[in-house]
């Protein structure tokens, strides 16, 4: 999620709305884990919304090339087949550990660490496509500021896009 903005071509907004609506899948997902049966990470890597996700996710990835969310798509998929591979993990590591009953103590924490490591990345995610959009508002008089650490300046179409990238 970490792109050079001026080299990047611009993203159609109804490209930018189909990433929010597949980071809005993956947090339903995701709470469906939190507040129903199941648990967050295997709700979000087994649950309906967030495989429609990662399908439009594929669905689209072409599109996204060369654009800022190129790295929100990578972003997501990586979320996803990590959660994957770490749930996977986990189950063939406690697998043998229920029979001496210590798999049913490192199952729940496991899965509980990555359903953590799930809601960071879509929440990240999710805020630096918020920031990234607000980052590219025109509309205002541009000017010039300074950006830490060094105090580079770099032109900035406003106010709004100033506090989005120092953000």
């Amino acid at each position: 999620m970490n792109s050079p903005a001026s080299s990047l071509k611009t993203a159609d907004d109804s490209l930018v709305s189909y990433t929010h609506w597949m980071y809005a899948l993956h947090a339903a997902s995701a709470l469906i884990g939190m507040f129903g049966s199941a648990f967050i990470a295997t709700a979000f890597v087994f649950g309906l919304p967030s495989i429609v996700a990662v399908v439009m996710n594929y669905v689209r990835r072409s599109d996204a090339r060369g654009t800022h969310l190129e790295s929100h798509f990578a972003w997501q998929l990586r979320t996803f087949w990590f959660a994957a591979l770490w749930v996977t993990v986990v189950f063939l590591l406690s697998l043998p550990l229920f029979f001496v009953l210590v798999g049913f103590v490192t199952f729940p924490i496991g899965i509980f660490i990555i359903g953590v490591w799930v809601i960071y990345r879509v929440a990240r995610g999710w805020l630096k496509l918020k920031l990234d959009t607000l980052a590219r508002t025109v509309g205002e008089k541009s000017f010039e500021m300074p950006f830490p650490p060094h105090g580079e300046k770099k032109l900035v179409p406003g106010v709004v896009s100033a506090f989005a990238q120092a953000v």
